[in-house]
């Protein structure tokens, strides 16, 4: 949508529904809501559907859905442990699997037969099998502290509980926030790490259209990819999972939508939104087109060069496009207004109780003055030069592809950590962390220098362009070099992308990592101090003023509103539900559903322009006449995901698969603070084209007949 078409759509919208009554009430034009499934509104979809479901039926979504932890969610498909997402879930351990001789993310891969499905390197599969209220534990904990005895309060708690439970029960126990720390729960999952290919399309296809179609709709994406689960060597019989019907849905059905949102901010108080606004969106966007441009630059090489910068690009352009439509919604006065207008109209509410409301004022009092202490010191926590702690709270994904500085800075925090009571360790390397800490850094992924190499410099470039050649930090990391001599000085000498020298290195301890002339490590070592330091300060002057104040503003919402309300997304399992539904864009309508013939219109349309990006792999030409080109190929529908639910599976109230969710269009961008659903809209990958092009152009008759066999 024209940019400012989008901004008076986003406007008119708010202005009929405030946020605040959408937490009180569901909207009247729209099912809103990322539930918890402890708090799914049956009543609700019962009066507004006329289905009500069941204890049992919650169960097997429950149980049917999965947890990437790449960065997604997923479901089970058959009886088999085949389980389904999104392809660009599943891009970085294709590209981990891949080499210049196989390129799975170019050439696509299908295994005919189980003995030829591939091992991911270092892919984690969790399934949700148990949940536990213990807010009451939590809260008490840092009853009557605040600052960092507060954090550190709660941390300890925290990781009390998840060893009792993971002691208990030997699966994976995590405490999670919800209600901005209103509520504390104990979420157990069983997790899966034999996890193998099975099928995966060119990335051609799976992101048709390239980031010009990113965000947009109709789309033409064959966005999946395919895994089965295994356990002690063999395929593990999954009982609760989603039925395959190619035919089953129509326009205006009911569908729900179960899966693992990462982030929204609608509950943050009007400081926090300001917060965002002014210093970490423009912040991120910045670091985003810097990164970009040396990627590209990069990437211009070669083929290989290319192969291996794809993953790092994609994750990139995708999180800049949508921080750029969640930053358009933030500028917009009248946005800011309304999302003001709903915290004044909550305080008003309070009146009624005068002890209520003296906390609330004390509580919004010291959210604003933590985010004032973050805005006056927000360069030194953002861009200080080889940072752990800026890398470890950034919210974009920059950090994570720079493999080789954040193992370095792993291992000597968890040497250090590992020697004190589990109590007073940081997060992340608690008893009931450290398996999973393991199992990451000790991933046996390909790791490529020359790539590090770039991404450190362009790290260390940003910082010094922030902070000025005089800061100390710049002076004493650079040490008079320009950032590409020290980020190729520092990856040229280390050998942490060997395996067996971060094993050695993890097992040595502190004096081993002293004595060890690696220079990445001698540089975490140098700024451990430092980085620890800065973590004290952000806990005391931030975090522990803000985090307390917003969870007793969370206790008066329940108290004003009852629990008639969702949580924001935490990456936790929700559900969500709305219909199939088309909508209106650019003066006419966007169809509910696309088909082939739409995909195959596109790559005509632009094939003598000399972009690359509605191209079709060879197969897909060849194949043009034996397809059905009215198989449905994307759809969209009302429900309220986020990035995060990428690869949730798509369902009717008889659990039978209608697609995977892949992304959501321009107008459901602001999203991350508001929810509109006159014209926002989900975008799924369709069941029936995947189907149809494992049968008529992979061969993959067999796989087919899995998935239909009842």
């Amino acid at each position: 949508m024209e940019k400012g078409l989008l901004m008076n759509k986003i406007v008119k919208n708010l202005a009929i529904a405030l946020l605040i009554k959408a937490l009180i009430t569901m909207p009247v034009f729209a099912d809103e809501g990322m539930w918890t499934f402890d708090n799914i509104p049956v009543k609700k979809i019962n009066e507004k559907y006329g289905f009500k479901p069941s204890q049992k039926w919650l169960d097997n979504v429950r149980l049917a859905s999965i947890r990437f932890n790449d960065g997604g969610s997923g479901a089970f498909i058959s009886k088999t442990g085949l389980c389904i997402t999104n392809h660009h879930v599943a891009l970085k351990q294709l590209q981990k699997m891949s080499s210049a001789e196989k390129d799975y993310v170019k050439d696509g891969f299908y295994a005919k037969t189980q003995d030829m499905e591939i091992k991911c390197p270092d892919t984690e599969l969790n399934v949700l099998v148990g949940m536990e209220n213990v807010t009451d534990k939590i809260l008490n904990a840092g009853k009557n502290l605040s600052g960092g005895d507060y954090i550190e309060a709660l941390r300890k708690k925290r990781a009390e509980i998840e060893k009792e439970s993971k002691e208990k029960t030997g699966l994976k126990s995590d405490v999670v926030s919800l209600y901005q720390g209103g509520e504390y729960w104990l979420y157990i999952y069983k997790a899966y790490r034999d996890v193998r290919l099975v099928m995966a399309p060119e990335k051609q296809v799976a992101s048709f259209g390239g980031k010009w179609d990113n965000f947009t709709y109709p789309r033409y994406d064959l966005d999946f990819a395919i895994f089965r689960i295994y356990e002690n060597g063999k395929p593990i019989k999954s009982e609760n999972y989603f039925r395959i019907n190619p035919d089953a849905n129509t326009e205006n059905e009911l569908i729900f939508v179960a899966g693992h949102p990462g982030t929204t901010r609608r509950g943050i108080a009007y400081s926090q939104f300001v917060l965002n606004r002014d210093y970490i969106y423009p912040s991120n966007l910045n670091r985003f087109d810097e990164y970009l441009s040396a990627l590209y630059e990069y990437a211009s090489k070669g083929a290989e060069e290319r192969r291996r910068a794809t993953s790092v690009i994609a994750s990139i352009e995708n999180s800049k496009k949508v921080t750029e439509g969640e930053f358009k919604a933030l500028s917009n006065d009248k946005f800011g207004n309304e999302f003001k207008a709903r915290e004044d109209d909550f305080r008003k509410k309070s009146e009624k109780d005068a002890k209520l409301q003296k906390e609330l004022e004390e509580s919004f009092e010291n959210v604003s003055k933590g985010c004032r202490n973050y805005e006056n010191g927000f360069k030194e926590y953002t861009y200080i030069p080889f940072s752990y702690y800026s890398s470890r709270n950034s919210r974009n994904t920059i950090h994570a592809n720079n493999r080789l500085p954040i193992i370095a800075k792993e291992i000597v925090r968890y040497v250090t950590e590992i020697k004190k009571p589990d109590g007073e360790r940081l997060d992340g390397y608690h008893d009931s962390q450290i398996d999973n800490f393991l199992y990451t850094i000790l991933s046996p992924e390909p790791i490529y220098k020359d790539l590090e190499k770039i991404m450190l410099a362009t790290s260390f470039s940003i910082s010094q362009k922030q902070l000025g050649n005089g800061h100390e930090e710049i002076k004493a990391i650079l040490e008079g070099k320009t950032p590409t001599q020290k980020a190729n000085e520092l990856i040229e000498g280390t050998k942490l992308e060997d395996v067996s020298c971060r094993k050695q290195l993890l097992d040595g301890g502190i004096e081993a990592l002293k004595k060890n002339n690696d220079p990445l490590i001698q540089l975490a070592l140098k700024t451990d101090e430092r980085d620890r330091k800065n973590t004290k300060l952000f806990d005391a002057n931030v975090q522990g003023l803000i985090n307390p104040s917003i969870s007793k503003i969370a206790l008066a919402k329940f108290k004003i509103y009852g629990k008639d309300l969702y949580p924001d997304a935490t990456f936790t399992l929700r559900l969500t539900y709305g219909k199939i539904k088309k909508y209106e864009m650019n003066g006419t309508l966007a169809p509910a559903f696309t088909t082939l013939y739409g995909m195959f219109d596109r790559y005509h349309s632009f094939k003598t322009s000399g972009l690359t990006d509605w191209d079709l792999p060879l197969r897909y030409l060849d194949c043009e006449k034996k397809l059905d080109l009215t198989a449905k190929t994307n759809c969209v529908y009302e429900t309220d995901t986020i990035g995060g639910n990428s690869g949730s599976p798509v369902f009717n109230k008889n659990l039978e698969l209608i697609g995977v969710n892949f992304d959501r269009n321009q107008e459901g961008l602001s999203r991350q603070f508001i929810y509109d659903g006159t014209n926002a809209r989900s975008v799924a990958v369709h069941i029936s084209v995947i189907i149809e092009t494992l049968k008529k152009i992979y061969g993959a008759e067999n796989l087919v007949n899995e998935l239909l066999e009842k």
